[in-house]
């Protein structure tokens, strides 16, 4: 049997799981879906999906099991009535949740005498199945391994190790940086917007350039300081940068925007001098967190 018509099983047919079904269906796999509701199967079966008709249909369908449910209690809650199925079989598990969640799940499926993957979707629905998804995963190296050509139809699938809580803990680290990126960028358009710039016309500079051959090359450049844990400031303190934020707090007056992002941020640095990094780099803040 090859990759390509590979039985797999999709469990949870919201926006994301229909997505991860219907790239399955267009690779050629023989695909068996299920769902809470099953009016939602309707739109998969007419392109080729066989609906199952309960949930232990659907798991003894496939030793591939892609799961694509609200959280861990969803999944336990799911595959509850089929734990005799789910032995000899493989659970690839795409949630949210926290690393704690993801380890328990693990060891859930090992009491079951079933393979795991914890997984974390990095796109949303319209880009699964094509270039530039990328799907995170942690667990078993040999269950990654057996079935990394499958999983690669759904997007660019990434293995970070072993440990079961290292795809949600990425997926969480990311989507984290996410929000703080957003949050920079709303506050500097609202800026530049206060002189009628149009926030299309600032992101030429902003992300086209900005952000990847910018604050993209810093953030390579100065990682290593981070894992040393030394943080030279010669390039620019800390104390400098609490400078730079009075003078971004000031102009966020002047324009009337908002001022509680620079701020905030004022208050984060001025934390970290009065714990003794101002002559340190901007990098030092992470040991508050730490």
């Amino acid at each position: 049997m090859t990759d390509q018509n590979l039985p797999v099983t999709v469990a949870g047919l919201g926006p994301m799981g229909s997505a991860l079904a219907a790239a399955l269906l267009d690779r050629g796999h023989d695909v068996t879906v299920w769902n809470r509701s099953p009016g939602k199967a309707a739109p998969l079966v007419a392109k080729g999906a066989r609906q199952a008709d309960d949930i232990v249909d659907a798991v003894s369908a496939s030793r591939l099991l892609v799961v694509c449910l609200a959280d861990y209690d969803a999944l336990y809650s799911a595959l509850g009535p089929a734990r005799e199925a789910l032995r000899g079989r493989v659970v690839v598990n795409l949630n949210s949740g926290t690393p704690k969640e993801a380890n328990e799940a693990l060891r859930w499926a090992e009491r079951h005498g079933t393979g795991y993957l914890d997984g974390a979707i990095m796109v949303p629905p319209a880009m699964v199945g094509h270039p530039g998804s990328v799907f995170l995963y942690s667990g078993s190296a040999e269950v990654f391994e057996e079935y990394k050509e499958t999983l690669a139809g759904l997007g660019d699938p990434v293995h970070l190790g072993t440990e079961a809580g290292l795809a949600v803990l990425y997926n969480t680290a990311l989507l984290s940086m996410m929000y703080s990126s957003m949050n920079g960028f709303l506050h500097a358009a609202a800026l530049v917007g206060s002189a009628g710039v149009p926030a299309a016309e600032f992101t030429k500079l902003a992300v086209d350039w900005f952000l990847p051959a910018v604050i993209g090359q810093i953030i390579k450049a100065e990682a290593p300081t981070i894992d040393e844990g030394v943080y030279p400031g010669d390039a620019g303190s800390l104390e400098m940068n609490v400078t730079t934020l009075k003078h971004i707090i000031g102009t966020s007056q002047e324009q009337g925007v908002d001022t509680e992002i620079p701020v905030r941020n004022k208050e984060l640095l001025d934390r970290a001098v009065a714990a003794g990094f101002g002559e340190s780099s901007y990098y030092s803040v992470i040991e508050l967190w730490r």
